[in-house]
């Protein structure tokens, strides 16, 4: 079963298993480890360039990319708040948060529920248009020392917020394959995503 384990955890997990026997094998950005009885796949959130096939556990090529610190933007979005972030390594190094109310869905017909809609797409559209502006001017004093870009929340309001500003397409280009769940985008939030972008998904 896969599931994401922090790179400490991983660390941990694996590090009694080295020189073991079995076979390691590191290709497409993955590490395989066949041990007697077990399977133990890992792959690391920012990929692993290495590539080599061993005849016994071979740890060090895993953990290396694993202890990795990167430079990451961050995007979290739903509809009612945003968040935006820039983190060196784990550290938050800039931020800013907001929030704006967004009505939520009319379950009734008629010309209310019509008003309500137009209402509720108004709201949503400012609240779109000023993520969108925080997040230009965030990130662009870190736009080139930026490596990865990490997207979470509701993965439509994502794309309508990198689509309402052309110099935020660069974010989609460098975005992980992970995308964050968040239920409100708050600075908490934030704050605890560097233990999600650092962990590694695990099979065993």
């Amino acid at each position: 079963m896969a599931r994401f384990v922090g790179r400490e955890n991983v660390r941990k997990r694996l590090a009694p298993l080295e020189g073991a026997q079995g076979r390691t094998s590191y290709a497409d950005g993955a590490a395989r480890f066949e041990l007697p009885g077990e399977v133990i796949v890992v792959r690391p959130p920012f990929g692993l360039e290495h590539e080599h096939d061993y005849d016994t556990v071979r740890l060090a090529p895993l953990l290396e990319a694993l202890a990795v610190d990167h430079v990451v933007a961050a995007l979290l979005v739903r509809l009612g708040g945003y968040a935006v972030g820039v983190f060196d390594g784990e550290r938050l190094v800039a931020s800013k948060v907001g929030s704006r109310f967004v009505k939520g869905r009319h379950k009734k017909g008629g010309s209310s529920a019509n008003r309500f809609r137009r209402r509720r797409d108004e709201q949503a559209r400012a609240l779109i248009e000023e993520a969108a502006e925080v997040a230009a001017g965030v990130l662009k004093p870190w736009r080139g020392q930026v490596e990865f870009a990490a997207l979470g929340g509701d993965r439509g309001a994502v794309r309508e917020v990198l689509a309402a500003r052309a110099e935020l397409g660069w974010l989609a280009e460098l975005a992980t394959p992970r995308f964050f769940t968040v239920r409100e985008p708050r600075r908490r939030e934030l704050e605890r995503l560097p233990y999600e972008l650092y962990s590694a998904e695990l099979e065993d």
